[in-house]
């Protein structure tokens, strides 16, 4: 019984710390620090809103399964803990996926910009800095990444 109760602290761990990423355009990540990037200027022509999923790692449904299934091998006795346990498990992890799902999920813009060259290009990125059609903006890109800024 020590060792499920391991396990479901260190599921629960998991889960939470799953939920943890960087946010805002202000944020850098160590490897573009003291980077070169590309700047180029244009006008909004559109902003849509999106929604951003980086996926699921399947950490929240095997710690769903986990802890369903320890709950459920304490309903009944003999084959109906098994049983249980078994349900548990599939309610768990069904349970869990749904869970980690909502917590990736955070709300994006498709920004797309008219450059001063004529060209158009569109950039998905989290939705921390509003933008509105018709304002001047900076795109920059380098080190696989693009964004929109003031």
């Amino acid at each position: 019984m020590k060792n499920l109760k391991t396990l479901a602290v260190v599921a629960g761990a998991l889960i939470i710390g799953g939920c943890a990423y960087p946010a805002g355009p202000q944020d850098y990540r160590g490897y573009e620090v003291r980077g070169e990037q590309s700047v180029r200027f244009g006008v909004v022509e559109s902003v849509r809103a999106v929604r951003l999923n980086p996926g699921n790692t399947g950490v929240g449904a095997a710690s769903g399964a986990a802890l369903g299934m320890v709950a459920g091998s304490t309903v009944g006795g003999g084959s109906g803990q098994v049983a249980g346990a078994i349900g548990g498990a599939l309610l768990g992890g069904l349970i869990g996926h749904n869970i980690e799902q909502s917590a990736n999920e955070h709300p994006g813009l498709e920004i797309t910009v008219l450059l001063d060259s004529g060209q158009y290009v569109s950039v998905v990125q989290g939705a921390e800095e509003p933008f509105r059609a018709g304002e001047r903006v900076r795109i920059l890109g380098g080190h696989g990444g693009t964004r929109v800024t003031h």
